[in-house]
Order: structure tokens, then C-alpha cells, then sequence
């Protein structure tokens, strides 16, 4: 599906996204990428175009400007500054809310690495306008104390021979107070690369954000 670009206003720079309406799109899924990535990642476009095909909209954004780029991949000072992530997130959350394409349109936050910190963040302060959360190989850990504040279902995909980012997700779920579940797809590395398995990822990821309510907490297949 072709998306369009589009300019998202923040306290500090204007960030560039992509989003994608399907025609009468149920919802709509802002994604936030991990470090050292962007909103140009060929894993979460893939996911992206699952959701499309099932009729949510979805929008790619990069978290940082080009200069904060340049500057954080030499430095790395500002991918693992949460607050700074996820106050664009919920800039960004605002501004779906302002634009007539999606003002209507319930939304769901999918973040991969450090930016599932920033989702769940962004979800604890936007608990009556984000329906739902799911993070691929997540660091939940790094939304320290919002962890407890966020209201909306989580699920937590991470790959089974990820060995101590699922242990960091499993620990991190006990501090969910929101409906929740932890998906471990036994295969798969912490980048998903073995064959099938973000195939997996995309798949129980759109189940995820069309029945939210139904999803139960344990660990297993939403």
C-alpha cells in the first residue's frame, strides 16, 4: 500500500512519517523503532504492511531529527532517553488525534528494542487515547515505573533463543498491572531473522490490536 509523508509537530523538532490509511481502516498502529534504527526498518515495515492488509492504518515515524541522528550515532545519548522517545510518541499520539485522516480511529503502539520502553511509556500518558501495546524484542524494563501505569493490554513478543531480553520481558510483565501476555517464538534470535518467525511476530501482532479486550494475561498465543 502506497503511504504518504507527513510532518509530526513536537516540543522540539518537526519528524518526519509515513502513514498508511487503508480504505474504512479500523485503527490505526503508531510503531516506534529500536536504537540506531529508523522509521525506514525493513522488520517493522513488514509488519506494517500485515496490519495494512487487514485494514489498519499504521504510521512509521522516526523518533529523532537528521541532526540528532548524527549526533546519537556517534554518542548514543539519546536512544536510550525514554523520556525524550516517548514524549514524541505521545506528540505524535496527539496529533493522530488532530488529523483528519485518523482523528477518528482508535490507536495502538507497536515499539521494537528500546522503542517498547517508549511505547509503554507513551501508553502510561496517554491512558484514554492508546487502546493497546505490543513489543518485538522489547526492553520493557527501560519504562522503569510507567510499567505499573499503563492501562491498555500489552503483549510482549520475544524470541525464545533471545535468552536474556525474555528474561527482562518475563520480570517486567509481573510489574504490569493492565491486562498483559508474554510470546515467546521458540525459534527465533532477537532480531527475527529465522525463517517464519516475523512472520509470526506480524501475525499474533494483528490479532493482538483487533480483539484487544479478549487478550487474557499468561504467556502464550493471544
Amino acid at each position: 500500500m502506497v503511504s504518504e509523508e507527513v510532518l509530526i509537530p513536537t516540543d522540539g523538532p518537526a519528524l518526519v512519517g509515513d502513514l498508511a490509511v487503508p480504505g474504512s481502516a479500523r485503527a490505526v498502529v503508531l510503531f516506534a523503532h529500536g536504537s540506531g534504527s529508523s522509521r525506514m526498518s525493513p522488520r517493522n515495515r513488514a509488519v506494517a504492511a500485515t496490519l495494512q492488509e487487514a485494514g489498519l492504518a499504521t504510521l512509521l515515524m522516526d523518533l529523532l531529527s537528521e541532526q540528532e541522528e548524527r549526533v546519537d550515532a556517534v554518542t548514543a545519548q539519546h536512544r536510550f532517553d525514554i523520556d525524550l522517545l516517548s514524549g514524541r510518541l505521545a506528540a505524535a499520539i496527539d496529533w493522530l488525534g488532530r488529523d483528519p485522516r485518523t482523528a477518528g480511529l482508535a490507536v495502538h503502539l507497536f515499539g521494537a528494542s528500546t522503542g517498547a520502553a517508549a511505547a509503554l511509556t507513551a501508553a502510561a500518558q496517554r491512558p484514554d487515547r492508546v487502546r493497546s501495546v505490543v513489543s518485538r524484542g522489547g526492553r520493557p524494563d527501560l519504562a522503569d515505573d510507567a510499567l505499573g501505569r499503563v492501562r491498555a493490554p500489552v503483549l510482549l513478543i520475544v524470541g525464545g533463543r533471545d535468552y536474556d531480553v525474555l528474561q527482562m520481558n518475563r520480570t517486567a510483565a509481573t510489574q504490569l498491572q493492565a491486562p498483559h501476555q508474554v510470546h515467546v517464538v521458540p525459534a527465533a534470535t532477537h532480531l527475527f531473522e529465522e525463517p517464519g518467525t516475523l512472520e509470526e511476530v506480524a501475525d499474533v501482532a494483528c490479532r493482538w490490536f483487533l480483539r484487544p479486550a479478549e487478550a487474557p494475561d499468561g504467556e502464550g498465543q493471544p
